[in-house]
Order: structure tokens, then sequence, then C-alpha cells
């Protein structure tokens, strides 16, 4: 037995995390502290979501995880990103959930799974795919039946996934969430109970539990289930909060632990010292409590994936594309002041018997040289086939997801008046006989604007982008992008439209014609760059004006000159060595041809 043992030490020494994945665990709860293999264990957790992060860097960044002490990634789940269209789901790539929790466990590291329907965390319709808003009175976090018939068929395709990766079927799914933060929104305890039901029958047969800020944990806790606090990290009354809520005893679990915060566009950019928090997570620890601070790494949201908030009192707010969150690991991947100060408290409070590795080198930056563009094109040339109706109709019911619809209308009317566009979600680039007349903005609470018809047939074309459906509150189901309503000159209304589709979902696909576009036309130019040295870099728009960008064909998200946000992030791992390819889709500058890297992020300029 001598020669298996020591090759099983040997094989620890140089696998450890290896060794970890093939061990049988167990996980439950204990009065007060989680129990792994009837152990007290303290989780000390991070949030990362796998669409925010090219799979390529997943590796790396739970590397850095691991470095700074946590023990365990957690993680949504994105309906949207799985069943895309109803009935489509898509695994592979980026949402390759599965393989994100197997590189975990191959790291050493536990999962927090949050398979909700609804996610929240500032995306797109909080997760829920486009589609649910083409079922007539369909109702989302609610018993209506086409609901909870689309979201128990997405639910179980989830669990076929990763219900065999819980713990107690020998993976490293410590736990899973039903719901997210359902007490904010509603309190039907029979609903929370389906949730648990669906769950149970996709496979989730190990731990769940609810989370929901401190305030609402009465509303959104299903009796049955552990209780989570979001937000309030007071020791003291996070214990009060969820024994309230569990029969008198813990575990204790801080779901969601908000050490910064996330941005949107024309607001200033939000960070937080790192100091006014050391202390706090300090305490949550000395008192035995588990932790998930949201964001641990936000990343990026890619393509149009970015959510919106709806305000009475703020208006429309959506959210820009970078998600850095002012967060330990930056949305490059490279450790903050917040990350060597959080390592540090982490450090204090591990047992004796476990350490951590040292902190990986910060990751390969460059400078790309300037971009030269060899195509230019017009959008109004990459036009295709129209659908034709009497009223404009919203993206969704083009059954469009994403991008952008041209609305064109030909009118006899003539002379100055009042274009109005009723429901209009959400910015419009306004143009008459293909001259650009203004932009109306739904975050400025825009939808009229002074036009002059020439005496003439005139053509008003209104190009119309989703800037994010709203992800939190009771808007949800308010949530159809484009005209969604009428569009009305001098309070008569216009019909007879034509609809151009342009969601932009595989730029590969977009064929560019060479042409000389004018300069009040949306463009795209299509480059390149050559670079011998690989890194991360960022992309300089400030000098240009909105739009979006394309490097090798990922979308590498949107960028607007009124800030914060005025760099795209391109990661190391989607740039090749010799000629990359890259395209820009530019709204309101297009006589705009100048663009160069920088080695650093500019996420807090207001123009």
């Amino acid at each position: 037995m001598k020669p298996l043992f020591l090759t099983i030490v040997l094989l620890y020494l140089a696998f450890p995390s290896a060794v970890f994945s093939q061990q049988k665990h167990t996980f439950s709860l204990g009065d007060s502290v989680f129990l792994l293999d009837s152990k007290p264990f303290q989780i000390i957790s991070g949030e990362m979501h796998y669409p925010r992060v090219p799979r390529e860097a997943w590796r790396q960044r739970m590397r850095m995880a691991k470095a700074m002490g946590l023990n365990t990634i957690s993680t949504y789940v994105f309906w949207n990103e799985q069943e895309p269209l109803k009935g489509k789901y898509d695994f592979t790539g980026n949402n390759d959930i599965a393989a994100f929790i197997k590189i975990a466990q191959e790291e050493g590291l536990w999962v927090i799974l949050r398979p909700s329907p609804y996610v929240c965390a500032e995306w797109e319709f909080g997760g829920y795919p486009f589609w649910l808003q083409n079922e007539k009175g369909l109702q989302v976090r609610s018993k209506e039946p086409q609901y909870l018939e689309a979201y128990r068929n997405y639910i179980i395709e989830v669990g076929k996934h990763l219900s065999p990766l819980q713990i107690n079927h020998g993976g490293n799914i410590l736990m899973v969430q039903i719901e997210n933060e359902y007490g904010s929104y509603g309190s039907d305890k029979s609903y929370l109970d389906l949730n648990r039901r669906y769950f149970v029958e996709a496979g989730f047969d190990g731990l769940l539990y609810t989370c929901d800020p401190a305030n609402d944990v009465a509303n959104g806790h299903l009796p049955g289930l552990l209780a989570a606090v979001n937000g309030e990290d007071d020791p003291i009354k996070v214990k009060e909060i969820i024994r309230k809520n569990n029969n008198g005893k813990g575990p204790f679990m801080l779901a969601e632990w908000y050490p910064a915060w996330f941005d949107w566009w024309g607001a200033k950019h939000h960070t937080v010292p790192a100091d006014d928090y050391v202390k706090r997570l300090d305490a949550v620890l000395a008192a035995g409590i588990s932790i998930n601070m949201y964001m641990f790494h936000g990343g990026t949201t890619r393509g149009f994936m970015n959510g919106a908030n709806l305000k009475e009192n703020t208006g429309f707010e959506p959210q820009i594309s970078s998600y850095d969150y002012d967060a330990p690991l930056d949305e490059a991947g490279n450790p903050t002041e917040k990350y060597t100060k959080f390592r540090a408290v982490i450090l204090k409070h591990l047992p004796k018997t476990d350490t951590i590795p040292n902190v990986p080198a910060k990751k390969a930056a460059i400078i790309i040289p300037d971009i030269t563009f060899s195509k230019n094109c017009s959008l109004f040339d990459l036009l295709p086939k129209p659908t034709i109706n009497e009223n404009p109709l919203s993206f969704e019911s083009l059954n469009q997801a994403f991008g952008y619809v041209l609305y064109r209308t030909e009118t006899q009317v003539n002379g100055n008046g009042i274009l109005k566009i009723k429901g209009l979600r959400d910015y419009a680039i306004i143009f008459v006989n293909s001259k650009k007349i203004g932009v109306l903005d739904r975050r400025l609470n825009q939808d009229s604007i002074l036009i002059d018809l020439p005496a003439t047939k005139a053509t008003i074309d209104i190009l119309v982008e989703n800037m994010g459906r709203i992800n939190f509150g009771p808007y949800l189901l308010s949530n159809k992008k484009g005209i969604t309503e009428e569009v009305t000159f001098n309070q008569k209304v216009l019909q007879n439209w034509k609809m151009y589709g342009l969601p932009f979902d595989n730029i590969n696909e977009v064929h560019l014609i060479n042409s000389k576009p004018s300069f009040d036309h949306p463009v795209l130019r299509k480059g390149s760059f050559t670079v011998t040295k690989i890194g991360d870099t960022y992309l300089d728009m400030s000098n240009w004006g909105k739009g979006c960008v394309w490097v090798n064909g990922h979308h590498l998200g949107r960028y607007w000159n009124i800030g914060p946000q005025q760099t795209v992030y391109l990661p190391a791992e989607w740039i090749k060595e010799g000629k990359n390819d890259i395209v820009v889709l530019e709204l309101l500058k297009p006589e705009q041809t100048s663009l160069n890297g920088i080695l650093n992020p500019i996420l807090d300029k207001l123009q």
C-alpha cells in the first residue's frame, strides 16, 4: 500500500485541486454555522458572472479569488443567455456555465449557484428573455400560467446541466438560491413554494435558500429554507434578522455585501474607499458570519445586455457597459487596493492550518497602435427587407431582442410642427429626407422635436436604439422597446410605416459596402490593427459620439461620450498576434476616424 499512498501524497502536492474535485463531501446547516463534512465552515465568497468574463479568462480570475482568500465563487444563471429564443437553449462558449463551475472545482473553490429566473444584476430585463413579452397576458414573478410554464421548462433544462454538480452528487455547488430578492417585489409564499418545487423537480435537491434586503426578508423568505440577508453588515442585526426568520437559529449568511456600486450613463462614477469597508469585513468575519461580496469581480456587460433602472424621481437610467464596480478585481482582472486590504483581513480569520496562494502577477497590458479604417459604410446602405405595417411595431412585435430599428414613413403633410413619439423606448435619431434633425433621449424625458417638412413629399426616418430593459422594480412588466405607441406631427397620427431591423447580433454576418457615407448618417467603419505582443488594452472612445465596438467578431459593448465611461475594454484573450479586425458603429459623429488604445480605463469622465 505504501507506493499507492506515496502516489496520492505526490498527486496532492502537485495538483491539490484535482484531489479536491475527487473527494466526496457533505454540506448541511448547524444551529449557528454551516457544516462541511460535519465541521464548522465559514463561507467567504465573491460574486463573479460567467458572461461578464471571457471564457478564456475564467481560470485566471478564479486563481485571483483563491489568492485573496476566498473559498467560494457565487454566480447567477442568466435566463436570456441560456434561452435567447423560446425553446432554443445555448450552453456553449461563454454560456457554458457547467464548465465555469467545473473550473472552480479544479481550482479548489466551492460555488453558490443562483439560477433564479430573475437576477436583477444590472442585466437586461433582469435576466428575463425578451420573448416573454410576446406571450399575451404573461406576468413575470407571478403564478400566471404562461409564465410558470416557461419558467418550469427553463429551470428543468438548467437542472440537466447543473444539478449533477451539487455537493451531494459529488460536485462543488454548496447551495442553490431560489428567486432573488423577491421580498422587494412581493410576498406571495405560494409563489415562492412553486419556485422551490420547480427547483427540486429540476434535480436541485441539496441546500436551498432565499436572500433579500434586510427590510424585506420577511416578505421574501420561504419557511423551511435558509434565510440570508443582503446589504446589512452590522453583525448583530444580521443575526437578529436571520434568527427571526429561521426559527431562532442560523447559520448566518450575508448573501450580498456591497463594498462598491455600479454606474449608469450620464451620472458620476461610483467609488467607495477601501478603508470604509475594511472594519466592516473584519467585524462580519469575526462574528462567524458567512459572506458573499457583490461584486468580487464585475467584468464587462458586453453586447446589448446592460439593464436599466426607472425611478419616479430620477427617471430612466440605462447602465454602462463597464461593470468594473470599483470591485477588488478591476474590469481587466487585476487587483485593486480593496483586493490587498480585504486579503489582509481574510488572512486574519482563516484557520491556522489554512494557507492561500501568493497573488499572481498583474496581467500584461499594451497600447495598440493607431487603427486604420479601410471600409466605411452608411447604416442606410445596410437596410434589410422591411416589415410594413400601418402603425409602428415594437422590437418585440418584430421578434427582435436588441440593437436598433429604423422606422420610415412618407408624408404629404408640410410646414413647421412638432414631431412627437409616444412611447419612445429609448433613444431616437430623427432624419427628414436623409438630413439629421436631432435626437430624443428617454433619460431626459424627451419625446418631441420641432421639424420643418418641405412642401413636396417628405421621408421621415427614426432610428431607435434599445438602451437596455429595466431590471428592477415594478416596471419589469413595462419593458417593450422601440416605438411602442404612435408618432404624430402636429397631433396628426402618421401611418404606413416600414421597419428595418438592425439587431447586430452577429457582426460577421454584416457585409459592409464600401461607400462614402453622408456626414448626417450613422456609419460603420471596418479596419484593423497589428500587434506583436498580446496584452489587455482599452480603446479610447472619448472623441467619438455614441455606438458599439467589435474586435475579431466579439461585441465589446457600448460607448457614449456623455460618460462616465470613455473607454471600451479589450481583453488580451480576444487579441491575436498579427492582424486583428475591428468594426465601429458610430451614430452621432460619422466624421470621426481616429482611434487608438491606451493602458488604463477612463471610467470617471462626464462630458
